[in-house]
């Protein structure tokens, strides 16, 4: 680190230990301080958000950020070369879980990468999916956010495979877990705008704040106004009539929605659960 960069920081860290001079006792008073800290220009906004998000994500579990099963790209051991080349290609991705004959089962992961010798004829004629794969990762949803952070940086990994009492249900990347701390990143895994709602196990949803108000009155039949907002996260902010933090609830119509990642600016993430009796389409 330069002379510089060293200042910077001590500069840094010097403002945030005069704003903290008031010793919370909780985490709701550290975030007002650091907020009151913000608005004095003690903190920008930026670290501001970035502190708010690591705090986020230790309360966090994996079920509710995971790309869920039926979003996954997966490769079987013993699909040949050909067909693995054409999905690797048509989906953009750069790994994928390698699954045996039971679709629960995932043996390792295929990293795109390690297909390139696979250009040459003479190492097509060699080609064995399973001295390719890499170790797997395996967790349960309940796994805490900063916990598998922690594992990823110790093991090297950038994906784990998600599982709850029935067999697998997801996967997690890095990428995901970063996102709640500094906002999204743009990678192979990000969602498509129709696909921003994943139903859970438990008959719950997670809905990503972004979603536009049409797509989710198209898949809960619902009849949200479309000409006041765009965004779920807006009405959900209108209802509150104020910009909520993590944990708080509201009932919008009989859909309770509680918030499970927010800044200071937006809603991030959503967790939903439908009116009694409500038929999803």
């Amino acid at each position: 680190m330069s002379e510089q960069d060293h200042g910077t920081e001590k500069g840094w860290l010097e403002r945030l230990s005069l704003a903290l001079t008031g010793e919370p006792s909780t985490r709701s008073e550290l975030l007002e301080v650091l907020r009151s800290s913000e608005q004095r220009d003690l903190l920008d906004a930026e670290a501001l958000s970035i502190i708010e998000g690591a705090m986020t994500v230790a309360d966090m579990q994996s079920r509710e950020i995971m790309i869920p099963r039926s979003q996954m790209v997966m490769v079987r051991l013993d699909m040949p070369l050909e067909e693995i080349l054409q999905m690797v290609i048509e989906s953009g991705h750069s790994r994928f879980p390698v699954v045996s004959d039971n679709p629960d089962e995932v043996v390792g992961i295929l990293l795109a990468k390690d297909l390139l010798p696979m250009a040459f004829k003479d190492h097509k004629d060699k080609f064995k999916l399973k001295d390719l794969l890499r170790p797997c990762t395996a967790i349960p949803e309940s796994k805490r956010l900063n916990v598998l952070l922690q594992e990823f940086r110790a093991s090297r990994n950038h994906l784990a495979i998600v599982f709850d009492e029935y067999g697998l249900s997801g996967m997690v990347t890095i990428e995901d877990v970063l996102e709640q701390i500094v906002g999204d990143i743009e990678d192979e895994y990000d969602f498509s705008e129709e696909d921003f709602i994943n139903k859970h196990s438990d008959g719950h949803y997670t809905v990503k704040a972004r979603t536009s108000v049409s797509d989710f009155n198209q898949v809960f039949n619902a009849k949200f106004p479309e000409d006041e907002f765009d965004t779920v996260g807006g009405i959900v902010t209108h209802h509150f009539g104020h910009l909520p933090e993590r944990e708080e609830k509201v009932d919008v119509n009989g859909y309770k929605f509680e918030v499970l990642n927010a800044d200071n600016r937006r809603i991030k993430l959503l967790r939903l659960q439908l009116p009694k009796n409500k038929k999803v389409k």
